[in-house]
């Protein structure tokens, strides 16, 4: 067979960090390449498709790539400017795609024409999601001047080093067409031969779930090892409103209106990310009709499972949702030694319970749904080892600060890998607590996170799930990392050595130790979310509120304390204990649950740009939750700081 070329007839956008040289493409100027040109760095999905463009699912997208995209504070591409500017190539700096695993972005930029990204290093979840659509993407910055010249150049050099079935999905366009040609028999995915050998926590439960044989459907091979590529079975497959209309409308595209999703029982649906929308919707965009389309991602979500007979967690009476997916899979579902996948990049959210928990993107959603497996090529695994004891007033958001600041984090060395977190101090903290870490793996563009099951596992699996200790001990039984496993990293922290940390504005990897940022007022306190909206992060707001109420204080004037529930049964919880009253007492707000401020579609969004936020939720990228200033925190520091009107330390 002849070797596949491609041509890329349109023009190269640069996407810099001066917006003047990024206007001037706009203008038809086609700037020389020159390694000095100031790339930007650390584009985030949210720039590329801004939560709000993607109330849109299918190709009025287009119109809207990289409208979030923010230049020295200045925001220079604007509605429709890439696709009249007639680009097919994109360039940027490092860690494209950072963030969000929303298939929006790639989707827009395919819409508006683009057809190969170029970046230094590329996340895992974008780069797949670019593969699965047929986009193109690399890190050869060497193609520029070939495509400027008009060079056939071959397809394989877009799948160099990957997986043979990258490579196919590759040559073919996309996921779908190579799963037509899977199921037909025409091509063979490869199955791990690996000898037995000592393996990861990840590796043991991706090994029991590989598709051995499709035809058959036998799952299981002896060893997986990093870089071995294939399917794995899922225990379930979720999706939100966000995700589920576009997957919906790619399954009846190409399956056709009356087809039927394979395992219903094992597909859940989630009305959560846009329930307080309505309260925060600017008026302008409520008059172009981004409501509307907001709205409409709900409507046909539900028909949806409704004539597929998915269960959908929904809305509820008060105007929020049953709960954040990643509450609700992580409370309800998730039990160790599991595979579950979802359409966010807080999936990872589950693996505090011992299984591999992780984001996928529209296609492989829409795939998966048909085949109940997805693709992987097994990551390597990095080991975070947190030694010693903790100092009082420090929680895992604290911790994640701290790696998420490490130099070979900040670096990009655990993009795309398995985290497992280890060490006494890791041990030593709730099942809650560990979800803050494994929710949190998706800052630092992991692969997932995941935590060894032990006796707390056992005594959260019978306490909230009433389910007999024997059995979630048999769950548990050899999910560990054998002792001489392959890591290609470990980082070792002291957890003495960690104090209470917060991430500047902009990014998450931007922590520093919490005396050292200096006097910051705020107007905005905001605790909920996945990250911070469970139990264990209420009993925090609470310790604080009681020893403020028992000193006579209140919210401090000029600021709003909101307080979101990641899940009803959460809201539940602070029922019981009283803390619904104390928070009232206190002067904070409490919200039903639902994503909420967290993507800028609920209360707790900034409105001015000179607003200052404090925040409990898991990033903080430009304009995630509003134009202001937002710095991260944990739960203890979010609430002491509500009260003293700056950011401050909570010594308990």
């Amino acid at each position: 067979m002849a070797e596949r070329t491609v041509r890329f007839e349109g023009r190269i956008l640069f996407l810099t960090e001066d917006p003047e040289l990024i206007r001037r493409q706009l203008a038809g100027e086609d700037l020389a390449w020159d390694p000095s040109i100031p790339l930007r760095d650390d584009i985030s999905t949210d720039e590329i498709t801004p939560g709000w463009t993607c109330y849109y699912f299918d190709e009025r997208l287009g119109d809207y790539p990289y409208v979030g995209l923010t230049c020295r504070g200045e925001k220079p591409i604007g509605k429709g400017d890439v696709k009249s500017g007639g680009f097919s190539v994109c360039v940027s700096g490092k860690r494209r795609g950072k963030g969000s695993s929303r298939e929006q972005s790639p989707y827009a930029e395919r819409c508006a024409g683009i057809r190969l990204v170029i970046a230094e290093n590329i996340e895992r979840i974008y780069r797949q999601n670019c593969q699965n659509l047929g986009v193109l993407a690399s890190t050869d910055f060497g193609l520029i001047d070939r495509i400027r010249r008009g060079e056939e150049i071959p397809l394989a050099e877009f799948s160099n080093g990957a997986d043979a079935i990258t490579r196919e999905i590759v040559e073919r366009g996309g996921l779908f067409p190579y799963n037509v040609a899977r199921l037909a028999g025409e091509v063979t995915p490869p199955t791990p031969s690996s000898a037995p050998g000592p393996m990861t926590l990840a590796e043991k439960i991706l090994a029991r779930h590989f598709v051995a044989d499709a035809a058959s459907g036998r799952l299981g091979v002896p060893s997986v090892r990093p870089g071995d590529a294939g399917f794995v079975r899922t225990d379930f497959r979720f999706s939100h409103e966000y995700v589920t209309p576009m997957a919906a409308s790619f399954f009846e595209q190409n399956l056709g209106a009356e087809a039927k999703v394979s395992d219903p029982a094992s597909i859940l649906f989630f009305r959560d990310h846009l329930t307080f929308l309505k309260y925060v919707m600017p008026p302008d965009r409520v008059a172009a009709g981004l409501l509307d389309a907001a709205n409409e991602l709900a409507t046909r979500q539900a028909d949806f499972a409704a004539r597929q007979g998915i269960r959908l967690h929904g809305e509820v009476e008060s105007g929020g949702s049953e709960g954040i997916c990643h509450s609700v899979m992580y409370q309800n579902y998730a039990l160790p030694g599991q595979v579950i996948v979802g359409s966010d990049s807080h999936t990872p959210h589950s693996g505090a319970l011992g299984c591999v928990a992780f984001g996928i993107g529209t296609t492989d959603v829409f795939n998966s749904w048909t085949t109940r497996d997805v693709r992987v090529t097994v990551p390597e695994s990095v080991r975070i080892e947190i030694r010693g004891e903790k100092p009082p007033g420090v929680t895992a958001k604290d911790f994640m600060l701290a790696i998420l600041a490490h130099p070979d984090v900040k670096n990009g060395k655990a993009i795309g890998k398995i985290l497992e977190y280890s060490g006494d101090a890791v041990r030593a903290l709730s099942v809650d607590e560990r979800a803050t870490m494994t929710n949190m793996a998706a800052e630092v563009g992991a692969f997932t996170g995941i935590v060894a099951p032990d006796e707390k596992t056992v005594d959260f699996l019978a306490l909230h799930r009433g389910m007999p200790r024997e059995e979630a001990l048999r769950l548990c039984d050899g999910l560990f990392s054998d002792p001489d496993a392959r890591w290609s990293e470990t980082l070792v922290f002291d957890a003495a050595a960690i104090a209470p940390m917060v991430a500047l504005p902009g990014d998450p990897g931007h922590g520093k130790p919490l005396p050292e940022i200096g006097e910051v007022p705020i107007e905005i306190a905001y605790g909920g979310s996945c990250t911070a909206g469970k139990r264990s992060d209420m009993d925090m707001y609470a310790a604080v509120c009681a020893d403020a109420v028992a000193s006579g204080r209140t919210v401090a004037d000029g600021v709003t304390f909101w307080i979101q529930f990641g899940s009803q049964d959460v809201k539940r919880y602070c029922a019981e204990r009283g803390y619904l009253d104390l928070f009232a007492r206190a002067g904070a707000k409490t919200i039903d649950p639902s994503c909420g401020a967290c993507i800028n579609a609920g209360p707790g969004v900034s409105t001015r740009k000179d607003q200052v936020t404090v925040s409990a939720i898991n990033r903080n990228f430009p304009g995630r939750s509003g134009p202001g200033e937002m710095y991260l925190a944990s739960p203890y520091t979010v609430a002491a700081s509500a009260f003293e009107g700056k950011i401050v330390e909570w010594k308990p």
